[in-house]
């Protein structure tokens, strides 16, 4: 998670009933919800603290479980292509992600962003990923189209509260599906990864603060690059500090080793005796929205390779 404190990105369980009224195709809702309950939300340990010292932004993945991943991602690669559900050597894989908006209102209308910061926002999103801050960045194939956007009057989900109850209510599409809740938390984000969709349909997706969105009133972190950040994550991108001063790294091999997060816009900063300079420009480090400008074409291919195993 990135918190602005820094994002943090988390995963939670458990459920409840509620009956929604929504139009599927980018139009407004409202939600009859039920009475505001005690918290119950789970945040995971993490070996790097997200900025600000509030946590991290995913679940904590030891070294051994990084390896068992692409051990499971290799093997679920290796059987979708002899089905033929595989990209052609050379090329990545390429779609157009439904993205569903959940606005975590309180019950006096606080945190309720208007559509044309979600509109901005899915805007965001199309340019990052399309590589369009940087001559440097890479085309990752990805689109984003808005699918639908859902308003909820909730005192506790607003603050994130329950969290896994309200996103196992709320949650839309399938495992192709790109949900945010925008909610108010001590945290920029929080995502989930792709590889634990299977065993955690109901709460996959990213949660984002609402005043990082294009307009907000969070200092550096408001021009939308916190979903860029937590949609990198959701995409099975690690940070590029996953791992510290290793050769493994975030498994990408052209996102030079950092040895923690990066705060502000440090250029030049080499915080490992490995080759290349911080890559603090990158998406998955912890810098100021003004100071990302890219994925890198290992990113990309990561992000292909992902989404083929786990979201296609």
């Amino acid at each position: 998670m990135r918190s602005f404190i820094t994002r943090p990105r988390a995963l939670a369980v458990m459920l409840a009933g509620t009956a929604l009224v929504f139009s599927p195709l980018g139009g407004q809702a409202t939600a009859k919800l039920p009475a505001d309950q005690a918290a119950d939300c789970f945040v995971p340990s993490a070996s790097a603290s997200a900025k600000g010292g509030h946590g991290p932004d995913t679940r904590d993945v030891s070294a051994a479980e990084q390896k068992a991943i692409e051990a499971r991602t290799a093997q679920l690669l290796k059987a979708k292509a002899a089905r033929g559900i595989a990209v052609p050597k050379g090329a990545l894989a390429a779609a157009t992600v439904p993205v569903y908006v959940h606005v975590m209102r309180d019950a006096a209308g606080a945190g309720d962003v208007t559509d044309s910061q979600i509109a901005q926002q899915i805007t965001v999103l199309n340019n990052t990923f399309a590589g369009g801050e940087s001559s440097a960045a890479a085309n990752t194939g990805f689109t984003f189209t808005l699918a639908g956007t859902f308003r909820y009057n909730n005192n506790q989900w607003h603050k994130d509260k329950q969290s896994s109850t309200y996103r196992k209510q709320t949650r839309k599409g399938g495992a192709n599906a790109l949900n945010i809740w925008l909610v108010d938390f001590a945290y920029l984000g929080i995502a989930t990864f792709p590889w634990d969709y299977d065993r955690s349909p109901g709460v996959d997706g990213i949660r984002v603060h609402y005043d990082s969105l294009p307009g907000g009133s969070i200092a550096n972190y408001n021009l939308g690059e916190t979903a860029t950040h937590e949609a990198g994550h959701w995409f099975g991108l690690y940070h590029t500090f996953q791992g510290g001063c290793t050769t493994t790294n975030d498994e990408v091999s052209d996102t030079p080793a950092q040895s923690s997060s990066t705060n502000g816009c440090p250029e030049g900063r080499d915080s490992c005796s490995l080759p290349g300079l911080d890559p603090i420009h990158n998406y998955m480090d912890y810098s100021y929205d003004s100071c990302y400008n890219q994925f890198t074409s290992g990113q990309s291919t990561r992000i292909s390779s992902m989404w083929t195993a786990y979201r296609a």
